[in-house]
């Protein structure tokens, strides 16, 4: 019995990094999917021009996408999602688009809820402090950073109070359906984690986003470009 186990456990040992590089790699396959899914779901957006209003898109430091977040609940509500923000490279946030930091929703609400619902969301953060603000550590929509639904349709005004003031837009898409949403009371955060798989280094948000020193991965790909395509140019 005694040789046994020391068999066993030298197997094990051998084994065991096998087992972490295919957890690795699935990890890292997944990261990949949904960058692509983050470029499929704006494009998908952006695509209809009743949705998000033109002169918005063009004034946001940076857009962030979280493709099918999981909203559940049953009496105590909540939501999760992991997603990607891209923003225009340069320290004023006025160059083209570059290379996004994965990135992660959190949220709670209360109340009677029974049910689940999966929906894309589109953020625009619209000036440098909210940017600096959501690279730098978690952010609360509605304490740390001001948040308010964006308007939709391409003549909505983009001069209301709402958007006068408020340093990030949301919107949802849920089947089918496109409208403006409040996320106040729900967290973002850059996702370390993901970065590190990403990236293949340990490497800060703020340093990917900002320095313009960072290679988008391939996998950014139409995310990126979708970007370029449809707002090239920052409006003041």
């Amino acid at each position: 019995m005694r040789k046994f186990l020391t068999s066993l456990t030298c197997i094990l040992f051998v084994i065991a990094p096998l087992f972490e590089e295919m957890a690795s790699a699935a990890d890292h396959t997944k990261d990949d999917d949904r960058l692509r899914n983050c470029g499929t779901v704006l494009k998908e957006i952006l695509d209809v021009p009743d949705d998000i209003p033109q002169d918005l898109l063009d004034k946001a430091d940076c857009v962030v996408v979280f493709p099918s977040v999981l909203k559940a609940a049953f009496i105590v509500g909540g939501s999760y999602g992991r997603g990607a923000m891209s923003c225009r490279k340069g320290e004023d946030f006025r160059g083209p688009w570059g290379a996004p930091t994965m990135m992660a929703l959190e949220g709670g609400s209360f109340g009677f809820q029974i049910g689940g619902q999966a929906t894309d969301f589109v953020l625009l953060v619209m000036n440098e402090s909210g940017a600096r603000g959501i690279l730098a550590s978690k952010v609360k929509l509605g304490a740390d950073a001001s948040a308010a639904a964006g308007p939709v349709g391409r003549d909505s005004s983009a001069e209301t109070d709402a958007t006068l003031h408020s340093e990030i837009l949301s919107y949802s898409r849920a089947r089918g359906l496109f409208a403006g949403v409040s996320l106040e009371g729900s967290t973002i955060r850059p996702d370390n984690g993901d970065n590190r798989r990403v990236y293949g280094r340990k490497i800060p948000a703020r340093e990917i986003v900002l320095s313009g020193g960072v290679a988008a991965p391939p996998a950014a790909e139409q995310l990126i470009s979708t970007l370029n395509a449809r707002t090239p140019r920052h409006r003041q």
